[in-house]
């Protein structure tokens, strides 16, 4: 039995549904059983916990061949990022009580960066989980494609993309999370030892203006990519109702500086199947249904 927390997102869900198409049975670990009706109606076991609460992850994880671990985001994080500690605590204390037979976790590129930023929270839990008596894989996406969900409705109604990636002709390391639930189902299917990270894209890297090209193509008008001036960021950030916003200005300097990237050589870096414009495909057609 696998053990899969996250499971009503995007990736937790893609998980499971891979876990479930090769036969295997799927324990949902939900904070709310009533939204995992569904996974219920296709043969999950369901048990409720809390990210943070680490008597009932224990009792979930307890018995596991393998488990998931896919921590809460919080995109407006505390300094010090009290949140984000208190569920590392508490999925090592359960990981450590329960001592399922293997791990794999959802981190991110960039977790190896020393500078403060908003991925610094899959650091610490890369951190935390190191030292545990059971296999774990990190496993290190690049940059969600869907993250242009955000993108879809001012490029169809406006014909302009902003960005925050920039400069607009710059690759950024993308992936599906399709691809991210494929191969993290994948990596938990497999026996290893110790700890490992596995690194993972899509088919090729992306840039702003790829994004805008694509948008154009299916939405059938000019789309254009136009940068947020960095002296912006944290004014239109807190107007948008953040407190904290300088990890996540900081998190986008990464990638736009280059220092929140791949760990490894290019050549170890897994390569998703998904194309860009298949999801955009999917994220446009929601948005207009």
């Amino acid at each position: 039995m696998y053990a899969i927390t996250g499971i009503t997102g995007k990736v937790g869900g893609a998980v499971a549904r891979a876990l479930l198409t090769a036969g295997q049975p799927v324990r949902a670990v939900v904070r709310d059983a009533a939204r995992a009706s569904a996974w219920a109606e296709l043969g999950c076991e369901i048990v409720t916990a809390d990210m943070n609460d680490a008597a009932r992850l224990t009792a979930a994880f307890k018995g596991a061949q393998g488990v998931f671990i896919l921590p809460p985001s919080d995109f407006d994080p505390s300094p010090g990022f009290p949140g984000a500690r208190a569920v590392i605590d508490a999925v090592s204390a359960a990981l450590q009580s329960a001592q399922p037979e293997k791990v794999v976790c959802l981190s991110t590129i960039g977790a190896q960066a020393t500078e403060l930023n908003l991925l610094t929270q899959r650091t610490l839990m890369e951190q935390a989980l190191r030292d545990l008596p059971v296999p774990v894989t990190f496993l290190r996406p690049g940059w969600f494609m869907e993250n242009s969900a955000w993108d879809v409705v001012p490029a169809r109604d406006t014909g302009i993309m902003s960005s925050f990636l920039q400069p607009l002709d710059k690759p950024v390391p993308m992936v599906a999370t399709a691809d991210v639930g494929r191969v993290a189902a994948d990596l938990l299917l497999q026996s290893w030892s110790g700890t490992r990270v596995v690194e993972l894209e899509g088919p090729r890297r992306i840039t702003p203006n790829d994004i805008a090209a694509t948008f154009a193509r299916i939405l059938g008008k000019t789309v254009t990519a136009q940068i947020v001036a960095r002296d912006t960021w944290e004014a239109l950030f807190r107007a948008q109702g953040m407190k904290h916003p300088l990890p996540r200005m900081r998190m986008v300097d990464g990638f736009n500086e280059g220092w929140i990237d791949f760990e490894g050589k290019p050549a170890e870096v897994l390569k998703g199947e998904v194309e860009l414009e298949t999801v955009l495909r999917a994220l446009v057609a929601k948005a207009n249904s």
